[in-house]
């Protein structure tokens, strides 16, 4: 799909949600909630989340003629409760899972940085401890957040939760609601074996939750099954390379709440991209 039928599309989008849920908008607002949700959506879609030469393109290209300036827009976007973004973002889920007929689904982790190790004494949006996270493929500590996702068999997104960058996986899948189907695999790496959890899962809710084995594992799995869930798992890391591929060199913020808004506007232009 072209980029001026994606627009269209990510105004549609915005604009249904936005009646679905029936947000108002004052009377004498110059842009509409849809137009704005559109704008950020746009820069994260297309210009790296560049908002600037959002408003630009937008403007220049008569798809919003009424834009506003740089600092109305900024406060506009942060008026925006957090929940509609992921009211959205569930919208696109269901989609996805529609989409889904193995009912198969993969999770991990991807890190975001504000910065690297070397400049954490200068980092101005998280200072706590908490943020300093380790890429083992890359031998290298860094400071910012993990992006956890659950996608299908075929990389689509369907739950995301952010979480600090020292933060463990398997105690952040907790916090995931996994609102899928009963008789659901779910593929995930030897960092989430968790032998009570796994049994709580597939009694409260069918859901079969199988990670890779550690080599002392009480619960050894058939060799064919191990290739099948090292297999399967390689699409996330192409969904993260999806989406990495969205974000700019430095992701710009000056504050953590722009930072995370940021990344949620990522994760649904991936989501949108994925349709």
């Amino acid at each position: 799909m072209s980029m001026p039928h994606y627009t269209t599309a990510i105004y549609c989008l915005c604009d249904e949600f936005v009646k679905a849920f029936g947000i108002q908008d004052d009377p004498q607002a110059q842009m509409s909630t849809a137009e704005v949700m559109t704008t950020a959506l746009v820069a994260a879609s297309f210009f790296a989340g560049n908002l600037e030469k959002s408003r630009a393109f937008l403007k220049d290209h008569g798809y919003l003629p009424t834009m506003l300036s740089k600092s109305r827009l900024t406060r506009r976007l942060h008026a925006i409760p957090p929940q509609w973004w992921m009211s959205l973002f569930q919208i696109l889920a269901q989609i996805h899972k529609q989409a889904n007929p193995t009912a198969e689904y993969i999770i991990d982790s991807c890190p975001v940085p504000v910065c690297d190790n070397i400049r954490i004494r200068r980092c101005r949006l998280y200072r706590e401890e908490q943020y300093r996270g380790y890429i083992a493929s890359k031998r290298r500590y860094f400071f910012g957040l993990r992006v956890h996702l659950l996608v299908t068999a075929q990389g689509k997104p369907v739950e995301f939760v952010l979480a600090p960058g020292a933060a463990a996986d398997g105690p952040v899948l907790k916090g995931f609601d996994l609102d899928l189907p009963e008789g659901t695999v779910i593929y995930a790496d030897k960092l989430h074996n968790d032998y009570q959890w796994e049994d709580f899962l597939k009694e409260a809710a069918g859901l079969e939750f199988q990670p890779l084995r550690k080599k002392n594992s009480h619960r050894a799995v058939e060799p064919w099954v191990k290739f099948w869930c090292q297999r399967t798992r390689k699409r996330i890391e192409t969904s993260f390379s999806q989406l990495t591929g969205l974000f700019p060199k430095s992701i710009h913020a000056v504050t953590a709440r722009g930072f995370e808004l940021k990344l949620v506007w990522f994760i649904l232009a991936f989501a949108i991209h994925s349709l």
